[in-house]
Formats: structure tokens, sequence, C-alpha cells
């Protein structure tokens, strides 16, 4: 079942000038660096979808059945990016490695969630497009996968397609639950129902995986968490909040749409969050805040990095509360 109001807990409130105006209400699991649950706020066993963080996972299962992808085309087959021309070159740069153009493309047309992209995009002329989607890097990375399996491309998101068969396959096995539940994610692709718990361990997983492992899917894991700490800005985009936790911390850190968010710290420790009303705004916060308070980040470098993120409120032109952990 999922999640419900009576077994979450207050994660985060929004101060403006001295007063609590709003608060989320969610449901969070740290797990130690050895897999056990450190602390659980809520029902980490409830049902939820895991959207974009589930894209790791993703990304590890395209990896399983033979694409070739490695650095930058890597690390954005599990990006939510902002759609800047760099992030549009490394797609591309996928599809024509493996003969496709855009148009092979299932996800739809966007615009740059990058201001600056959009306002040149306008300013030239330009439209939406299935790169600029953020989801683009994994869906170039789906299709690569169909092309070195010689799988058919035309209908790689139906979720019976060898490619997606695969992809929950990989899933089960890390998350460590059946796949009972599809729905439908906003770029087209299949996402399943798990437990807050199932995703951590499944995010614990791959992020404290080694390329020297002798089973092979852990190897992959650990390649793939290598090029997202070497190429950072693929995952989200400069300055946004996924990429600076990466850069500042070394932090393995992705987040989903409706209030998802998962970190992994350097020692392994993990954390996965969901917020019950959907709102992402406060759950870099309260994901950072748990890693500090599982003595996995110190205060001092999870203060510095919150001072980059958007978490300040505004009155009148300035500052005047700010959005903050309540944990």
């Amino acid at each position: 079942m999922p999640a419900t109001p009576p077994a979450s807990v207050e994660l985060a409130v929004i101060e403006r000038s001295g007063f609590v105006e709003s608060r989320h209400y969610g449901v969070a699991v740290v797990l130690a660096p050895d897999g056990s649950e450190k602390l659980t706020l809520g029902e980490a066993s409830a049902s939820f979808l895991p959207r974009s963080s589930m894209k790791p996972l993703q990304a590890l299962a395209c990896l399983s059945a033979g694409a070739d992808l490695s650095g930058e085309r890597l690390a954005i087959a599990m990006a939510s990016h902002c759609g800047t021309e760099r992030h549009v070159e490394v797609a591309r740069g996928i599809l024509q490695s493996a003969g496709l153009t855009e148009d092979d493309l299932g996800c739809p047309a966007a615009w740059p969630s990058d201001t600056a992209a959009r306002d040149e995009l306008v300013r030239d002329h330009g439209a939406p497009s299935p790169l600029r989607m953020n989801c683009s890097g994994k869906h170039a990375a789906m299709l690569l996968t169909c092309v070195a399996n010689g799988w058919p491309t035309a209908d790689y998101l139906d979720e019976q397609h060898p490619l997606q068969v695969h992809i929950r396959e990989v899933l089960e096995r890390l998350v460590g639950e059946r796949m009972t539940t599809t729905a439908i994610d906003g770029c087209g692709a299949p996402v399943y129902a798990m437990s807050l718990i199932g995703l951590a361990r499944a995010i614990q997983r791959i992020a404290t995986s080694s390329e020297r492992s002798p089973f092979a899917l852990h190897r992959s894991a650990g390649t793939l968490v290598r090029a997202v700490r070497e190429h950072p800005w693929t995952i989200d985009g400069s300055g946004r909040p996924d990429t600076v936790v990466i850069e500042r911390l070394g932090v393995f850190s992705k987040m989903g749409a409706e209030g998802v968010q998962v970190m992994t710290a350097p020692d392994g420790t993990t954390v996965a969050l969901k917020m019950l009303d959907g709102s992402n705004r406060a759950g870099h916060a309260v994901a950072l805040r748990l890693l500090e308070r599982a003595g996995a980040l110190s205060p001092e470098a999870v203060a510095d990095t919150l001072a980059l993120l958007p978490l300040s409120i505004s009155g009148g032109g300035r500052e005047v509360g700010a959005i903050r952990s309540a944990v």
C-alpha cells in the first residue's frame, strides 16, 4: 500500500519571517554502511513510485545488457539534465553511435529547464525537442542497448519489450522485491512501485560497488558511479542541486519527481526519502541533514553545501526565510 499521512512524519518546514508557513510530511530511511537500518522515519515499507531516482538502476541494466557506454555518455544515461547544448550533444552522440537519430527517441519534446539555454533557443527561433527533455540520456542509452542486442527500437518502451523485461529483472535483483505494479513515467518509460527501503538498498548496492568486484554487475555499477563522480554536470546541471552535492561532497545523489531523493555518502551511508505532497524543494536539505545526523558528513560540509542550494524564501526582493530540514 502507498504511504499515507498517518504513516509519515514531518521532514521539512518553510519559514517566512520566523513564521512556519508550510510543512512537508514524508517518509525517510537511513542505511548504515553495512546495510542495516540506522534510522526509519515513517513507514519505509510502503509502496511508492521512485520516478527518476530509479535511473541508476535502469542505466546499470543497460550496461549489463551490453550497452557500450562510458564517461559522459554513461553518466548522462542516469541523468535528469537541464537541457543545455552540452547535454544535448552527449545524448546525441549516444544515438549516433547506435546509428539512430533524435526521431527514434520515445520521450516527449521539451524546452530546456536551464533558463539561459531556453532563452538562447528562443532567440534562435528554436523549438522544444526530445533531446532537450531531461530523460533523453536514459532513452538514448535504452535505444543503444536495443541495437546492441538486435532488439526492435520502435516499441522499446513497451513493458513487454525484451529491454524492459531485462530492466525489470535487474531491478528486482537489486531492490529485492517483485515488481508487481507498473506505471508510465513522465518520459513514457515504465516505472515500478517499490518500497523506500528497497530503493535505498538498491542505490547503496550500486553506489558502494567496486570496479574490481568478481561479479560483473558490481563491476558495471562501480564504473557507473565513477562516471557520475567524474562528470557531475551531466546529472543535473552547473549550479543545480544534484550536481552541487556530487561536486562538493562526493555524494552519489539522484532526485526523482514527486518528492523523491536518494543519496549515498562516501562511507556508504545511504538515505532515501519521499515527500507525500510531491514537492522536491526540500529533498536535498533533508537528505543532507540525515547523512549529517548519521555521522557520514560533517556539519560544516553540509552547511557549506546547503548555502549553495535554492533554499531561501524571498519577500520584497530580499531573503526573509528559508526551506529547512525538520529532522
